[in-house]
């Protein structure tokens, strides 16, 4: 267990892949930043890799102070054990008071890994982070400038906040897409450390055979407008309107859990809390009742257009426009009146 260092860092790690940063990495670093400048600290980055010194800068104009940069031609690939040894041994020696890693499938094979070595606490999930003094219910004891983990709990019905008084590092996986990201800004000066961190060849237990990489079908994330059909569509085939409001609208298509669980629609559409957290300039909600799981993914597009034949669907709560009917009736209506305006 690492010892509490209130002066300590904080540190995000830096996912990358084939010489590409991860987005949700960049996200963090200004999220760092925020949290870092309210308990006057530095914000640092972890880089590992093989020839990745070039995406230092990059780090550095979205917030990074200093990066931690670990190169070995042998983590030229991600594998488990030699990327935990090196941010075990980096945090060892420079005791960051809160690292954060993205919530993807390697952020999530690695933190919990470290955390396990280290002994810490560590939340999975966050979708909010904040810095304040919390009172230990016990003693009454008051730990000041704590960072608060705020995640989902019980299938989304309440929202949990998670604090980590003496197991440091306070650690937390984060969702991708839930914190903006900061423009970065090409004058700020930081400074690149490198380290060598000794990995033996029994941390290589896996070897890379073949590599088979699908591109990504479906860009949710950077769509300017999205119409996501949820179980109201009804069926498969009722999805077709989705895909030609979409079309008329120049959006991407997206769809709420139970529409995928329905079979309508692959999980790669998927907006929520359990799929892609996404920030559209237009959101169409259509047969999407509005869960508080759907919300959390969605509910901070600019504008938001619901279509629903329950007019107390919870959707509506947080809609800017709201239309009560049934969207076989209203997506030709809207998809005819697009096409006569052009």
């Amino acid at each position: 267990m690492i010892p509490v260092n209130r002066q300590g860092e904080v540190w995000v790690y830096a996912e990358q892949e084939d010489g590409a940063l991860h987005d949700v990495s960049l996200e963090l670093c200004g999220k760092a930043r925020q949290l870092a400048d309210q308990l006057g600290v530095r914000v640092g980055a972890v880089l590992a890799g093989h020839q990745v010194a070039g995406l230092a800068d990059r780090l550095i104009a979205q917030g990074a102070d200093q990066v931690y940069l670990v190169e070995d031609s042998r983590l030229a690939h991600y594998q488990t054990l030699p990327y935990a040894r090196v941010v075990c041994r980096l945090i060892e020696k420079y005791h960051p008071q809160i690292v954060l890693y993205g919530a993807t499938p390697l952020g999530r094979d690695l933190a919990p890994r470290v955390a396990s070595h280290l002994r810490a606490g560590m939340t999975a999930d966050c979708t909010d982070l904040q810095i304040d003094d919390v009172v230990e219910p016990r003693t009454q004891q008051v730990h000041p400038k704590l960072l608060l983990q705020v995640r989902p709990a019980f299938g989304g019905n309440i929202i949990a906040t998670i604090v980590n008084y003496d197991g440091w590092p306070q650690m937390a996986t984060v969702r991708e897409g839930v914190m903006p990201l900061l423009p970065p800004n090409p004058s700020r000066r930081g400074q690149i450390v490198r380290e060598q961190v000794e990995l033996d060849d029994t941390l290589f237990v896996v070897r890379l055979l073949e590599r088979h990489l699908e591109p990504r079908k479906v860009n949710l994330k950077g769509a300017r407008v999205i119409v996501a059909g949820g179980g109201g569509v009804g069926s498969k085939e009722n999805f077709r309107l989705i895909y030609e409001l979409a079309g008329a609208v120049g959006g991407a298509v997206g769809a709420s859990r139970a529409a995928v669980d329905s079979g309508f629609i692959g999980k790669e559409h998927q907006i929520g809390q359990t799929g892609t957290t996404v920030r559209p300039a237009l959101y169409i909600a259509c047969g999407i009742s509005g869960a508080v799981q759907h919300r959390a993914g969605m509910e901070e597009s600019a504008k938001i257009v619901a279509i629903n034949t329950d007019p107390e669907a919870p959707i509506f709560s947080i809609a800017h426009y709201g239309i009560v009917g049934d969207m076989k009736q209203v997506i030709p209506m809207m998809i005819k009146a697009l096409r006569e305006r052009r």
